[in-house]
């Protein structure tokens, strides 16, 4: 973990996270946590995130998502190097490594 980002704003802000208890809830959390284009870059890195475990090339992961080289390098870095965070969260959501 990060020490950087383990401070007591941050942990508040898991706790609460933790408190939301439905998509509306998070929906509504998030509007007003996030501006719109915070939250469609969080959305996108996800997005590229599950492409990049599908094997996707670049090339199609920045034509279907519009990231950019550098976001998809970076969430590849996270993905291969990181806290697998994201693998943890894949696995809950029961979505397998595969071509498709």
């Amino acid at each position: 973990m990060n020490k950087k980002i383990k401070t007591e704003a941050v942990e508040h802000l898991f706790d609460a996270i933790l408190c939301l208890q439905s998509k509306e809830e998070c929906y509504s959390f998030f509007e007003d946590l996030c501006t719109v284009n915070e939250l469609l870059s969080l959305s996108q890195r996800f997005e590229v995130a599950a492409m990049l475990r599908r094997h996707r090339t670049y090339l199609d992961i920045a034509e279907k998502t519009g990231a950019s080289t550098a976001t998809i390098s970076r969430v590849n870095r996270s993905l291969n190097y990181g806290n697998d965070g994201y693998e943890l969260i894949f696995n809950r959501l029961g979505e397998e490594k595969k071509d498709s």
